[in-house]
């Protein structure tokens, strides 16, 4: 999906005029890119450290969105940087339509966690496949947890305080789901 929402806010009206309706993952770039100029390569590594256990951004979505945010006056082109990589900076274009999303949200959320997916047809794997995804990925999480409490701990930002405290809760969460999951019995066969 392109940065420009063509249908323009779901069928609100957009606060300002003069912003231009974005998606999520262009939103995310927008807000990183008020902290100073970044690389593509900058914004993945950025946007994996500051909400990749909430809100996953490809590189390929990141190399996908930039150029469509430039073109639509969102984003400038910054200083070439090594191996040709290219700085983009926000624009005032590019704050307003930033603003405009986050005063345009709200609502509940969908989940999208290819692990609960995956959980939730548990039932089709064999007893070792089960206990080998429980296992990766509980450990996986045991580090996202600890990870996750160090940042909460350090946060004095009330916005991302917040947020890493959500962190941390989701993340126990994870792992109650993780420890619910039953690894050695066979499901019942279906009913024919």
């Amino acid at each position: 999906m392109d940065a420009i929402d063509p249908i323009g806010w779901h069928g609100m009206s957009m606060p300002s005029a003069r912003a231009t309706a974005v998606n999520s993952t262009a939103a995310a770039l927008l807000g990183l890119l008020h902290e100073g100029p970044m690389t593509g390569g900058q914004l993945v590594a950025v946007a994996s450290e500051r909400f990749g256990s909430f809100f996953s951004v490809t590189r390929s979505q990141v190399y996908r969105e930039l150029p469509v945010l430039a073109d639509a006056g969102l984003l400038r082109l910054g200083k070439q940087g090594p191996r040709a990589s290219q700085q983009y900076a926000i624009t005032a274009a590019g704050k307003r339509s930033f603003k405009a999303w986050l005063a345009g949200g709200g609502g509940a959320d969908a989940v999208r966690s290819p692990l609960v997916l995956r959980l939730l047809h548990a039932g089709s794997l064999t007893e070792k496949q089960r206990a080998e995804l429980v296992g990766v990925s509980r450990n996986a999480y045991v580090a996202r947890l600890e990870a996750s409490r160090t940042t909460a701990r350090g946060e004095t930002d009330p916005y991302r305080k917040a947020v890493a405290d959500f962190t941390v809760a989701h993340t126990r969460a994870m792992l109650k789901l993780l420890d619910a999951i039953p690894i050695d019995t066979e499901p019942a066969a279906p009913e024919e």
